[in-house]
């Protein structure tokens, strides 16, 4: 039997190879990076995670939720950050319970990587780039980028698993008249800089470890989330151009000046931040969406190749995880029908990749300046008030993150209903006044 060809190994390329591996499948995974277990190697970004309920369920299928969760760190909410020093926390939830994670991209990379290797029935070639998809055939070329020898490979299927910019993905859009392939990328205004916050000089953590930590400031903002290390990842968002922008932010004075006077309470643990700031780049935000998602039952697009999102919803690998964990199901349904698995996954879940990624430009919006609007303080108050007193009431965050069993689309749609009764209702408060949980109960399940 030919194997299943991957392009692609990170996490969702990664954890795919492992399920088809413990399906019986041999698995050959194709990528144009070096091994980032090697010593001195990178990962690319290192940009932390999210890990919630639907990435929690992808672990799960491949029996790995429990080594996952060694680690990471539970974070309970959001703490914000106001520029005159005071902090307000939000939890993510009104119940019990429901955090999100913070983990490393390398690490929980690393980790299914070693465990795909112990099936027996994984080979991972890296250094090698896939250079094109022969769709009529199944087959793809890849180049072996230490040799420079092209090879043309064939599998039983071929799993686009290679990101945002996808060399699969690229290869269905020279066919776009045959494939009738659409395509789009929407970039934001504004970019990202990844800094630090490193351990105390005692070695513990500078800041409350079970939080994200945002500084939301009118068009732009900081967050950081915690390490097992005890150090913090910091990422700036900011826009290229305009007043307050990277552009304008070229000189030590210049830095420090912006930090100080935007970011005080961040800049005091951050001594690195000039080095920082000068080694890392300033990278681009994208949103990206395509269809199809797969040709003829042969080949198929996963993970960000398929839905790339922006990384303000903390779903982008949540998001991959259950492209897995739905293609798996497919499998189930129609054992060893390529054309039909390949097929129902993609109606299954071409709509909700779109709207995930809708969903992260919306929350880009909010965090950054939202979550300093008191309208918008109240309606977060309001609604982890029903969720603590009503258990079938779920705000729409709660619903894009802890009901995996709810599709993104219906949790984007009854999500954004929901927040126009609640905000609408929030305008009608004045400061200090009770609201009554009941009447808004019933307005918002009208």
């Amino acid at each position: 039997m030919a194997p299943i060809i991957i392009i692609g190994s990170g996490l969702c390329g990664t954890l795919m190879a492992l399920r088809m591996a413990q399906k019986g499948y041999q698995v050959d995974v194709y990528e144009k990076r070096p091994d980032m277990r090697n010593a001195n190697i990178g990962s690319g970004r290192s940009i932390n995670l999210a890990l919630s309920d639907r990435g929690l369920s992808g672990l799960e299928m491949v029996g790995l939720r429990e080594k996952a969760l060694e680690l990471v760190i539970p974070m309970k909410g959001r703490l914000i950050h106001d520029l005159k020093g005071n902090q307000q926390f939000f939890s993510y939830s009104g119940r019990q319970g429901e955090v999100i994670n913070s983990i490393s991209r390398k690490g929980l990379n690393i980790l299914l990587m070693d465990e795909a290797e112990k099936t027996g029935k994984i080979r991972f070639f890296f250094r090698h780039e896939c250079s094109d998809v022969d769709f009529d055939q199944g087959n793809a070329i890849v180049k072996n980028l230490d040799t420079n020898r092209e090879t043309t490979i064939s599998g039983e299927v071929i799993l686009g698993t290679d990101g945002a910019f996808s060399a699969v993905r690229q290869a269905m859009m020279r066919q776009s008249g045959a494939l009738r392939f659409q395509y789009s990328q929407s970039f934001l205004d504004t970019g990202y800089k990844e800094l630090t916050i490193p351990a105390s000089d005692e070695g513990g953590f500078r800041l409350e470890k079970n939080a994200l930590h945002i500084w939301p400031r009118e068009g732009f903002m900081l967050i950081a989330l915690p390490n097992l290390d005890k150090s913090f990842t910091v990422t700036l968002f900011l826009p290229f151009e305009g007043d307050y922008s990277f552009e304008k932010l070229k000189s030590d004075e210049e830095i420090e000046s912006f930090f100080k006077t935007w970011f005080p309470t961040a800049y005091q643990h951050m001594p690195d931040l000039l080095q920082d700031f000068r080694d890392n780049p300033a990278s681009s935000l994208c949103t990206v969406k395509c269809f199809p998602w797969q040709v003829g039952g042969k080949v198929a697009l996963m993970g960000d190749a398929a839905h790339a999102v922006v990384p303000f919803y903390g779903q982008g690998m949540n998001a991959s995880f259950e492209d897995c964990v739905v293609l798996d199901e497919c499998m189930d349904k129609y054992p060893g029908d390529w054309q039909k698995i390949l097929k129902n996954y993609e109606e299954k879940r071409k709509v909700n990749g779109d709207a995930i990624g809708d969903l992260a430009v919306d929350n880009f919006y909010e965090m950054k300046a939202a979550t300093a609007d008191p309208v918008f303080v109240l309606k977060r108050r309001i609604e982890l008030d029903l969720e603590q007193n009503f258990p079938d009431y779920f705000s729409k965050y709660s619903m894009v993150t802890f009901r995996e069993d709810l599709p993104y689309k219906t949790a984007m749609d009854q999500g954004r209903l929901q927040d126009s009764v609640l905000m609408d209702y929030a305008r009608t408060i004045y400061p200090g006044q009770e609201w009554n949980r009941e009447d808004v109960y019933r307005l918002v399940k009208m």
